[in-house]
């Protein structure tokens, strides 16, 4: 093992520069061409990793663009890592470019740089170092290149039709110790259409609001459009002004020709981790709900949100408030708005305690959209993950952890966010994120430190041993 560490210590720079070289590529999801299904920026971040590992000696392939794989050893059996390339949009506030890889107080910051392009850089070089050490391994080591993890993991499912699930697996995607369990997740719409133009007479009335990136990413931002006779106007500007004294939101107003624009700056954070940011899209409803109360088109529907949704990420009001003993409470995150006068388009990410199933979360949703004309359109159910704590895979892990941090206190733990070991068998989530430290991932500033980025590729290189020996 002491070996191992100086191979890997004498690859210190080039982790470092790998590391900002791959977070340089813009690998959110686009429009999927021939050979490219998710866009061309993945794909790019694909063939990068594709041609690190040829440069590295091991044996590649490329599965049509939707997943690629680095193998190296022998043996009947395998040994996976899966790591993903694609990432979610940077979003606004970055104090240093999110696609730049500077360094910065010895971190790297950049969209990707934890999740999930440093911990696939620090594996890549894990092998190599493991390679070049000479330690014997009696089971292949296959490095899985994931390219669509962050919006439907369509690319695992491609995996499983053209290659076998790995006899056991890891993802550098979660937190240390280790994670035994993942939530359930569910991604769904509540969608609404006005069959008539709503015929109340105001001052102020709301034609549009938009707002959010994606399901899984807490909204930093949403906007309205407001349509505001004269004498509407000065009310407004006072209601807003007392609203952000009262609540402490960050709203602002300005004019746009005839047309007023609210604008609510929230805070982002990952969808399973809704706590920790500001939902932009509820903090706006919140104040378009005091300005008037009609029982019609948006303004009802921002009435019922208001009473439904509001500023809860538990699901308590809206019949889904349901918790157990092994991961704790559901968690409900409103991702993206899409509204007019037509019509509103609401769409939430959910993650459901392990021993619940998805068809009570419906059921306790719909109950409570009874008589409201408020549709609930499932798009994604994926189911929880559970590995028992005694599982050799849990032990292997939580022995290499124990040894490289010291750490004898922390115990598995469960996790809100679902990686790709929900997608196979005997797979779960390692690192790269140590107990007490911040979650950066779907967040501005992403960074991970030069220390941590070292510390990881030690107890990778030890874990991919210990699992493969």
């Amino acid at each position: 093992m002491e070996k191992l560490k100086e191979i890997i210590d004498g690859y210190r720079q080039d982790i470092i520069e790998k590391t900002q070289e791959i977070v340089r590529i813009k690998s959110v999801e686009e429009e999927g061409k021939e050979g490219m299904p998710f866009g061309e920026g993945v794909d790019a971040a694909l063939q990068y990793a594709l041609r690190l590992s040829q440069e590295m000696g091991f044996t590649t392939k490329n599965l049509d663009g939707y997943v690629g794989y680095a193998e190296m050893g022998d043996g009947e059996e395998t040994i996976g890592i899966l790591g993903h390339l694609d990432v979610v949009p940077e979003g606004d506030g970055w104090t240093y470019p999110p696609y730049g890889g500077e360094i910065h107080d010895d971190k790297i910051y950049g969209r990707g740089t934890v999740d999930d392009k440093g911990p696939v850089i620090t594996t890549l070089y894990a092998m190599k170092a493991l390679k070049e050490s000479g330690l014997p391994l009696q089971r292949k080591v296959r490095m899985i290149f994931g390219t669509n993890e962050e919006t439907g993991m369509q690319d695992m499912e491609y995996y499983l039709s053209k290659e076998k699930n790995p006899d056991m697996a890891f993802t550098p995607d979660g937190d240390f110790p280790v994670i035994y369990g993942e939530k359930g997740i569910q991604v769904f719409s509540l969608r609404t259409v006005f069959e008539k133009k709503c015929k109340c007479t105001s001052d102020i009335a709301v034609k549009s609001i938009k707002g959010g990136t994606r399901p899984n990413v807490v909204p930093d931002f949403c906007r309205a459009v407001l349509k505001v006779n004269n004498t509407g106007k000065e009310k407004l500007e006072n209601r807003l002004e007392t609203f952000v004294e009262k609540t402490g939101y960050k709203l602002s107003l300005a004019f746009e020709g005839e047309d007023v624009i609210i604008k609510s700056e929230g805070v982002s954070a990952h969808g399973s981790t809704p706590e920790k940011g500001h939902n932009a899209i509820s903090q706006l409803l919140a104040f378009l709900g005091e300005l008037e109360d009609y029982q019609c088109g948006i303004l009802r529907f921002i009435k019922i949100y208001n009473n439904k949704i509001g500023m809860e990420y538990n699901g308590e009001s809206i019949g889904c408030g349901f918790e157990d003993d092994i991961s704790g409470k559901l968690i409900f995150n409103v991702g993206i708005i899409d509204a007019n006068e037509d019509f509103v388009d609401v769409t939430v990410n959910i993650r459901y305690p392990i021993k619940v199933t998805g068809k009570e979360v419906l059921e306790g949703i719909q109950q409570q959209l009874v008589g409201t004309n408020i549709d609930l359109i499932l798009d994604e159910d994926s189911k929880p993950l559970y590995v028992p704590k005694e599982h050799k895979l849990i032990q292997s892990l939580m022995k290499v952890y124990r040894e490289e941090t010291g750490d004898n206190e922390n115990q598995p733990i469960t996790l809100g966010g679902g990686t790709y070991a929900r997608t196979l068998e005997n797979t779960v989530a390692f690192g790269p994120i140590f107990p007490g430290e911040e979650e950066l991932a779907h967040q501005k500033d992403e960074c991970i430190s030069i220390e941590n980025l070292m510390k990881i590729t030690y107890i990778y290189g030890k874990a991919i041993y210990e699992l493969a020996k």
